[in-house]
């Protein structure tokens, strides 16, 4: 009953709003359209109104060809403004700073004396190799030499003579090991000529599918071979072997000052860096504060002395002698292969700091992110606790695709729980699968869709300068104290090849900020929908609030037009429903007033006339004394209209 009572009380609610509507703009639509024209407060409906009938219709086309160009104005801001387009706005400041935290590596990433038993056999397949290529007429001599085969056998290096461009001939540098034949001059002699190029064989499926990877130059594809097969050994020794195989930090770093405050190898944070063995970060700002930069200029910055110990490198994996540096923000991991820069051994290598500050708008302006929370692809580097850098996601993203695609991680990238490092003894065939990875273009889209550049960045311009440390002058002296504090030994064990020294600071303290700000803004785009409003129509917000009522206003009169149609069709079934004549006026009246009254539905015979001999004609009943026209309304209308009158 509580529902029954509620829906009516809507339904009366709802014919009041229809009736308190009939009074306002009017009935029909031509109506409403003559009221806004004479109503609305822009300047062209009125005169179309006003005028006479030439002037009406000029009128109607000129206000009808402003209201497009309106339009038109309008979607062109409504799109640029949904563009998202950003300015940049350069600021300069000035404050005390923190200093960025440096990154040092060896470029040498083990001592050659202790990993010179897990290289003792790739290394005699490597003079082999460079005896063939040098002197092969001399490399027969040792031709009975043993040689560890399996490693040959996953990736050998081949020669290809190239001379004839549609039948290139591959030549193995040992086949006359594996054919047993010793009059292979012939085809040596052939590939000494410009035509012949070296190449590293990749196959996978057991040697059914190769591919060739090439090389312009001898140096580059021996290299790359050894530190492939280098990988492969080193990816089957624990890292906790490999650290203790690298440079450690008391060796490495034999003075340090920070200002005027002295600091060692403790103040460093070590970590494992596959690509150059232990690094140590200055300032990471992982336990303790950052240190701030009292003032700019050298004798307030880090000054190092460093032992490289090049006598110790290995021979054919590193071809580079020096230190390799990197700034970068605190608590952020260093990629120090892709950012860092050298400096020389024997020289004083002074590197001035200044300091970019870049600040990038998020959604909708660009794809930036804060903490890389939403992009897709796995972090492997979370594990140091260091912040969201996008050389962090693309790495993540090639090594997540090297474990789907060759069920193993590479050894230079950091590797999830449960997964192995790619080796020849358990995937024999990740070589194939890395070198095709590497140089698919569709694996580097795909992770350079899914990363994300960060929104807050700090970046490091460096202003380098270099000259020979020590002076030959004091070089006597300086290598002296070096090496009794390093040693504890009156003879000099450093050399002018090992020792590089260092000097970072800032050159002022002047940082520049780069930030994005919204080009288009919501007060531009309502200026300007405003502004080619009131050019054209001569019209504000409150003419585009007219034009809304008038809107409602015929949704309204739709509406009661709906219902007034759906009213007739009733009535239209309600008569079609009598079998016998239409009800007189007298039986409506009836009906309206007294509930109980049932007309006269007898049946009739289909052989009489409407009205049978044995009835009687009806007699009209007295018509009611307010008799309108003998048109009726329903009687809910009129208790709605008298509902509304009230009101």
């Amino acid at each position: 009953m509580l529902r029954r009572g509620a829906t009516m009380h809507v339904k009366k609610y709802l014919l009041k709003c229809l009736h308190r509507l009939q009074k306002g703009p009017g009935y029909t639509y031509k109506e409403l359209l003559v009221w806004y024209c004479d109503n609305t407060n822009t300047h062209g409906p009125k005169r179309i109104i006003c005028e006479g009938p030439k002037k009406k219709a000029m009128w109607f086309l000129i206000t009808l060809l402003f209201a497009a160009l309106v339009c038109w104005q309008w979607g062109i801001f409504v799109r640029t403004y949904l563009s998202w387009e950003v300015s940049v706005s350069l600021s300069v400041g000035f404050k005390t700073m923190d200093f960025p935290a440096v990154t040092i590596c060896n470029a040498s990433p083990f001592k050659y004396s202790k990993v010179k038993h897990l290289l003792k056999d790739l290394d005699e397949l490597m003079e082999a190799v460079l005896e063939r290529i040098l002197a092969p007429e001399l490399s027969h001599v040792n031709a009975t030499k043993a040689l560890n085969s399996s490693i040959w056998n996953h990736t050998p290096l081949v020669l290809i003579d190239e001379r004839n461009h549609h039948h290139p001939v591959v030549l193995d540098l040992f086949e006359d090991r594996h054919n047993g034949s010793s009059n292979s001059s012939a085809s040596e002699k052939i590939c000494n000529a410009q035509g012949c190029k070296m190449a590293m064989r990749l196959c996978s499926l057991n040697g059914t599918q190769c591919t060739f990877r090439n090389f312009t130059s001898a140096t580059q594809a021996v290299t790359e071979w050894y530190s492939l097969q280098a990988t492969n050994i080193f990816a089957q020794v624990p890292q906790q072997e490999l650290v203790e195989m690298s440079y450690r930090g008391e060796q490495m770093i034999l003075a340090c000052l920070f200002g005027a405050e002295p600091c060692n190898y403790r103040n460093f944070t070590s970590i494992f860096y596959p690509h150059y063995g232990n690094c140590y970060i200055f300032n990471w700002g992982m336990t303790e504060k950052a240190l701030p930069s009292a003032n700019p200029g050298t004798e307030f910055g880090l000054k190092l002395i460093l032992d490289i110990g090049q006598e110790d490198y290995v021979p054919f994996l590193t071809s580079t002698a020096g230190v390799r540096l990197m700034l970068h923000e605190q608590r952020s991991y260093p990629f120090i292969r892709d950012e860092g820069i050298y400096a020389m051994s024997g020289t004083e290598t002074s590197i001035g700091v200044l300091v970019d500050k870049l600040q990038r708008m998020g959604e909708p302006y660009s794809q930036c992110t804060v903490n890389g929370s939403e992009v897709p692809t796995p972090n492997f580097y979370s594990d140091y606790n260091t912040t969201y850098s996008i050389q962090a996601c693309l790495r993540s993203c090639f090594q997540d695709h090297m474990i789907r695609n060759c069920d193993c991680g590479h050894y230079l990238y950091p590797l999830p729980r449960g997964e192995k490092y790619c080796n020849n003894r358990d995937f024999p065939d990740w070589a194939h699968c890395y070198s095709d990875l590497q140089m698919s273009v569709a694996q580097r889209e795909t992770c350079i869709g899914m990363c994300k550049e960060s929104c807050n960045d700090t970046q490091y311009k460096m202003t380098i300068s270099m000259a020979d440390w020590p002076s030959e002058a004091s070089e006597d002296w300086i290598f002296h104290v070096l090496s009794q504090e390093r040693d504890q030994s009156t003879n000099i064990t450093l050399s002018r090849k090992g020792i590089v020294k260092l000097n970072i600071y800032f050159q002022e303290f002047n940082y520049r900020t780069i930030e994005e700000s919204a080009a288009n803004n919501i007060v531009w785009l309502l200026s300007n929908l405003g502004g080619q409003f009131g050019f054209w129509m001569g019209g504000s917000v409150l003419c585009l609030i007219e034009f809304g009522e008038i809107i409602i206003d015929f949704v309204w009169i739709t509406v009661i037009k709906l219902v007034a149609l759906a009213k007739s069709l009733r009535q239209r079934r309600a008569q079609a429903n009598y079998s016998g004549p239409p009800p007189t006026v007298a039986e409506l009246v009836e009906a309206h007033t007294n509930f109980s009254f049932q007309p006269d539905t007898a049946p009739h015979s289909p052989n009489t006339g409407p009205y049978p001999d044995e009835q009687a004609l009806p007699i009209p009943g007295t018509p009611p004394p307010n008799y309108d026209s003998l048109r009726l309304q329903p009687l809910d209308v009129i208790e709605s209209e008298s509902d509304g009158d009230a009101i």
